[in-house]
């Protein structure tokens, strides 16, 4: 059943209300895929070799919003990370044990309305310079709606593994 708070984007729309809508459609489902569960489901890694949770993946998600959105976009390097611990690898992923889901989970909206501010007043052709190469905004959105899809793939498997929920 369709959560009545995501819908699809319409088939037809102009260039980037398709893209922001689409990116707002995975911002969505992230969330979705995490609800109805409690704190130790989201931070279970179901998988022995992964070090992804849902937890993880929502953190995660956060710190590539700021990356692209206020570094890259924003031509602002020196945004420092969320959780990065230069001692840990994949250090938003791991550890969770003293996470609190609420605050990461508010981090994360924080991300997503730094990352919308950003662009709000910038056309498509706007470009940020990552690794000293211009990017532009239309490519931002495209890699985000990626990178998004693409965790939320692992996301439903998580879910699934965790308590048989699919779809969202």
């Amino acid at each position: 059943m369709q959560d009545p708070r995501r819908s699809e984007p319409p088939y037809l729309l102009g260039e980037r209300d398709m893209l922001e809508q689409w990116l707002e459609f995975h911002r969505l489902t992230l969330i979705l895929k995490c609800e109805g569960l409690d704190d130790d489901q989201r931070k279970t890694r179901p998988i022995a070799t992964s070090k992804l949770s849902l937890h993880g993946l929502v953190r995660h998600m956060a710190e590539v919003e700021r990356n692209w959105f206020r570094r890259v976009l924003k031509s602002d390097p020196k945004t420092p990370s969320i959780w990065y611990d230069p001692g840990i690898d994949d250090s938003e992923l791991v550890p969770l044990d003293d996470a609190i889901w609420e605050v990461d989970l508010a981090a994360f909206h924080a991300e997503c309305e730094a990352s919308r501010a950003a662009s709000s007043d910038k056309n498509l052709d706007v470009t940020g310079i990552r690794r000293g190469e211009p990017v532009s905004l239309r490519w931002i959105y495209v890699h985000m709606i990626e990178e998004y899809a693409r965790h939320n793939g692992h996301a439903d498997l998580i879910r699934e593994m965790l308590d048989g929920a699919v779809g969202c």
